[in-house]
């Protein structure tokens, strides 16, 4: 049952060596008719070289052109959702410190019984810097 298979095959033999020496005499005849061709008719030849190129020419120019500019995709920036709500938690603490801060200031500068100049333009400030802050928070309570 199991018997080593002996072959006289040369090892040096090949399949692309097997299928040129089955297909050379095909070849050779096919090269020699269009040597003896290209022989008889080299002006033809050569016209129809060129005719072939102007005739790329016209058709890359004409038929296969694309068909005006190509649509742009928008660019979409994409935001990861984690760092993108950090981030915004993140400004929002700061706000948040920084809105405390000027609360306790205007608080203590609206204690006075009397306003300086310099104490009603730090108020004025303040103030300002309060609504400054709280116009971004207002507008994303308001979206959703």
């Amino acid at each position: 049952m199991f018997k080593k298979i002996t072959s006289n095959r040369d090892p040096r033999d090949t399949v692309y060596s097997e299928i040129k020496k089955e297909f050379r005499p095909y070849f050779n005849k096919a090269g020699q008719g269009l040597k003896g061709t290209a022989e008889r008719y080299p002006k033809f030849l050569f016209a129809m070289m060129v005719i072939n190129i102007m005739l790329s020419i016209i058709l890359c120019l004409t038929v296969f052109r694309p068909k005006g500019e190509p649509k742009k995709v928008p660019l979409i920036h994409q935001v990861t959702p984690v760092s993108t709500g950090f981030d915004q938690i993140m400004q929002a603490g700061a706000a948040l410190r920084q809105t405390i801060l000027l609360k306790k200031q205007v608080d203590s500068i609206s204690k006075k019984k009397s306003l300086t100049k310099t104490d009603s333009a730090v108020l004025l400030k303040d103030l300002d810097s309060l609504q400054y802050i709280s116009t971004p928070f207002n507008l994303l309570k308001h979206e959703h």
